[in-house]
């Protein structure tokens, strides 16, 4: 086998930033179980806007993975949000009591036609 320097320089670098990811990620869940002390059981409330972000971020880790590291929410309840966000994108809801486009073809006609009936001063 050849030593190849620069496999080795790039396994060192992979392994530093994957360490570096798991102190953050210990610290975040650190932050979490203090944050749910100072709460206690009190409900959080969060806006439509905060639980799209969680909810978005939860579905790309999975029930799996949210078991182990979700302390403020139960993964349940971030995975019914993202169904819940997902299925209001698509239910219509933003185009309810708006009219559709203008049919131009349609009101020239219907100008012509009055105009052609109305009478005329001979």
């Amino acid at each position: 086998m050849i030593f190849k320097p620069f496999h080795f320089l790039a396994l060192a670098v992979a392994g530093w930033l994957n360490r570096e990811q798991q102190d953050v990620i210990a610290y975040l869940r650190e932050e979490n179980r203090v944050l749910r002390e100072k709460f206690g059981n009190k409900r959080i409330r969060l806006n439509d806007n905060q639980r799209c972000r969680l909810a978005a971020a939860a579905a790309m880790l999975g029930k799996d993975v949210l078991r182990g590291v979700t302390d403020l929410f139960s993964p349940e309840t971030l995975l019914r949000w993202q169904r819940w966000f997902i299925a209001r994108k698509y239910d219509g809801s933003d185009r309810r009591g708006k009219r559709g486009p203008i049919p131009k073809k349609a009101n020239m006609v219907r100008k012509l036609v009055l105009e052609i009936a109305r009478p005329r001063p001979d």
